[in-house]
């Protein structure tokens, strides 16, 4: 079993940086694809970018390729969303996943789900 915790999530302005960080318990970590996903108020459970077990592979949702890049440390159990030139459509609550199965884009390919983390960018 995977424990998900997420952290680095604010206020920022639009242009602004943010990177998130999601702490992973268990030692089973690097068996895990995962992935990032964001929710905003009113709106479905959307796929932001997942990466492969080993970090060779990446995914991202169309909307923020060249701006977010995701990232793996199995030996500190981590995954991270570095998210540069902020919008304010970027704003949502932001969740880790691990999932057992390849990158995947759907959600219910995911076992396990940090509590998530808010993000807010003002225009």
């Amino acid at each position: 079993q995977v424990q998900l915790v997420e952290s680095g999530g604010g206020l920022v302005q639009a242009g602004g940086s943010l990177r998130l960080s999601c702490a992973a318990s268990g030692r089973t970590f690097s068996m895990y694809s995962m992935g990032w996903f964001r929710q905003a108020p009113g709106k479905e459970r959307e796929f932001v970018a997942g990466i492969s077990r080993s970090g060779g592979s990446t995914s991202y949702t169309d909307s923020v390729k060249g701006r977010f890049t995701i990232s793996r440390d199995n030996a500190e159990r981590a995954v991270y969303l570095q998210m540069n030139s902020l919008k304010p459509e970027d704003t949502a609550v932001y969740y880790c996943a691990a999932g057992l199965s390849f990158i995947s884009g759907k959600a219910a390919n995911y076992d396990y789900w940090g509590q998530g983390t808010q993000v807010t960018v003002s225009s």
